[in-house]
Formats: C-alpha cells, sequence, structure tokens
C-alpha cells in the first residue's frame, strides 16, 4: 500500500504529520511524494476553509486532518461539512497532545486518545485508519435492458419497499444529515457525480427478494419516502461481476436509470448464502445487546459485506438476524419487510453508540 499527503500542514501539527507518517510506515505502507498514485491521501485541511484533494481514482482513500485547539462542542455539525468539503472518506479533527476524532460519512464518530498509551498514539490511529483504507468498494453498475415486460411498473413485491420506505419516514429513519448540494459548491458537486455517479445523500436502504437468484432493491441517493418508478427508485439486482467490482442490474428499456444502493453487494451475499432470507432492511439507528462488526468500514466494500455476512452465519436463525454495524446502524435479515417492522420496530433506538 501507498500513501501521500496534501495540503498545507499547519504549525500545530507538524508533529502530528511525522508521527502518523513513522507509524503509516511501521504498518507496511510506502511514502510516496505525489498523492495521485497512492491508495491512501491524508489531506490536511484548514476546518474554515478546506480545499478538497481531487481524486483521479475512485479507489483512491482519502482521510481530511485538521486541527482544533479544543474538543468541538458539537462535532458533527462542525466536521461533517468539513468532511463533505474536502471530498473525504473519511474526516479527523485533531487536538494536540490530547486526541484524534474520526468522523465518516455516516456520521460514525469515535476518539482515539492520547492519554490512553502515549507510546502507541500513532500506531492506535493507524489501527482505525488502515483497514478502511484497505478496503475495497464495489459500487460499479452494470445496467442490462432486459426487465421483463411485465416488471416494468413493478410486482407486489416491490411494493413492499415503496410500503418500507414510508414507515421510514414515519419514523425518522432515513433522512441525510444535510443536503449534499447546500455543502458543496457546484464544481465540486459535479466532481462528485461524475466520479462516484451520485447526486445526493440519503441514509439507509431496503431489499426483498424476487427469486432464487434477483432481489429487488431501492436506489442510491433517492428519496426512500418515494420510491416509486421501476429503474430509477427500485431496482432489480441479478448478479455480481467481481473482478469489475460491479453489481448488474435488470432495467426497463429507454430510461436513464440510477445506480444501486451501495450496499447492494452486502445484500447479494446474504441472499446468495441464505435462501430463507426474504429481506432486508439498513437503517441508522440501533438495538441493544447485538453483535457488531468489529471495524467500520465504508458503505459499499467487499470488507463490510464480509463482516456482516459472518455474522448473520453465526446467528441461531439467520433469516431473523441483527447485526450491528460498528460506528453505522444495523443490517437487519426477515421473511419479508413487514415483519422486521412488526419484530423490530418497537427495539429500535435512534442513536448509534460511538466507540
Amino acid at each position: 500500500m501507498e500513501f501521500a499527503f496534501h495540503g498545507a500542514v499547519p504549525p500545530a501539527l507538524q508533529a502530528f504529520r511525522e508521527g502518523l507518517e513513522a507509524a503509516l510506515v511501521r504498518r507496511g505502507y510506502t511514502y510516496l511524494a505525489a498523492p495521485d498514485d497512492a491508495t491512501l491521501v491524508c489531506n490536511f485541511v484548514d476546518a474554515a476553509r478546506p480545499r478538497p484533494y481531487r481524486r483521479t481514482n475512485k479507489w483512491t482513500f482519502v482521510a481530511s486532518f485538521w486541527h482544533a485547539a479544543a474538543p468541538p462542542d458539537d462535532f458533527v455539525r462542525i466536521g461533517y461539512p468539513v468532511l463533505l468539503k474536502a471530498l473525504s472518506n473519511l474526516s479527523v479533527c485533531v487536538v494536540p497532545e490530547l486526541m484524534a476524532r474520526f468522523l465518516t460519512l455516516e456520521q460514525g464518530n469515535y476518539e482515539v486518545h492520547v492519554d490512553a498509551d502515549p507510546a502507541t498514539y500513532f500506531d492506535r490511529i493507524v489501527d482505525r485508519l488502515a483497514p478502511l483504507a484497505e478496503s475495497n468498494l464495489v459500487i460499479e453498475n452494470i445496467w442490462t435492458p432486459d426487465l421483463e415486460p411485465e416488471l416494468w411498473d413493478g410486482d407486489e413485491i416491490s411494493a413492499t419497499l415503496t410500503a418500507a420506505g414510508e414507515r421510514l419516514e414515519e419514523l425518522h429513519l432515513h433522512p441525510a444529515p444535510w443536503p449534499i448540494e447546500d455543502i458543496l459548491s457546484p464544481r465540486d458537486l459535479a466532481h462528485v457525480k461524475r466520479l462516484y455517479s451520485i447526486g445526493g445523500l440519503s441514509y439507509g436502504n431496503l431489499s426483498a427478494r424476487k427469486d432464487d437468484t434477483r432481489f429487488w432493491m431501492s436506489a442510491s441517493g433517492v428519496d426512500k419516502s418515494n420510491l416509486r418508478e421501476i429503474g430509477r427508485d427500485i431496482l432489480l439486482v441479478t448478479g455480481y461481476v467481481p473482478e469489475q467490482r460491479a453489481m448488474v442490474l435488470s432495467v426497463p428499456p429507454g430510461i436513464e436509470p440510477r445506480r444501486v444502493s451501495v450496499d447492494a453487494i452486502e445484500h447479494w451475499k446474504i441472499y446468495q448464502e441464505h435462501p430463507s432470507v426474504g429481506a432486508i432492511m439498513h437503517i441508522h439507528a440501533w438495538v441493544d445487546g447485538i453483535e457488531a462488526t468489529e471495524f467500520n468500514f465504508p458503505c459499499g466494500t467487499a470488507e463490510l459485506a464480509d463482516a456482516v455476512a459472518e455474522i448473520i452465519r453465526r446467528a441461531p436463525d439467520p433469516a431473523r438476524a441483527i447485526v450491528g454495524l460498528k460506528n453505522h446502524g444495523l443490517t437487519i435479515t426477515g421473511p419479508s419487510l413487514g415483519e422486521i417492522f412488526e419484530r423490530v420496530g418497537p427495539h429500535i433506538q435512534r442513536q448509534v453508540p460511538m466507540s
């Protein structure tokens, strides 16, 4: 793995930058003077005026580091715009001699404290950073205009996604923290759309099995409370091409399809392994007493999908499992979306614990 630095390092973070570099080298990373070919780019930004590193490769992981003299009182409200404006996968607020606090796109936030063990401080930071940087995104889509005419307007199964999306709205479980277009400049928003083909943030996703090999799933960046149009709001997932990191989708002819949710790879693996699973719901909420993944892998990575699949594999009943995604939310399986709401709804807590 290769890493590089970008941006001007403020004097207050010069020692931090040196410690971070040494810890990455100890982990086996190779330092590059220029960032374009790096797997991991550590971008130093000013929180008041964050300047992005505009990656040319969508697989590059960008972590933006910014200085604070003291821990911010409302960390997410201050840090989330920094995360987006810097076009980062991860944002890290550094309070010298005290801590580094991480923030993810899913609003996961957690701290690494100096005083826990000063001698291992930078290694502990890299222990949290490296697994995320090394994860593999599966976000490509292959759209095939071969959807059967009788499914162009959906069916009784796709209609369950529409109904479930409306219930999520009633429970206030899927709004994004801020509209992305309100934070990014037109130029940066165009860059994000061009690189990732997404136009917005929308938390949570829904899917329901169509048959042995296919499932309906909500699209990426759409209003989950208004899932109506097949091929744009709801898509039929039919396959996975590992060598291309791509999901295959069957869509009606003559439309411009949207991308399926980035968590499609996770749902695909669950459906393939567990024929008894009829539906899956992912929400940014919590239930007490559940097993959770060890790392907060980014959405849409094979590593997150594998971690969730492993926990479901160990569940007493994989068809009715609840998996915690560390610093992120829940993935819940069930015979149907309606059954998931009835079984889990009374136990849902909106606040996800961070660690």
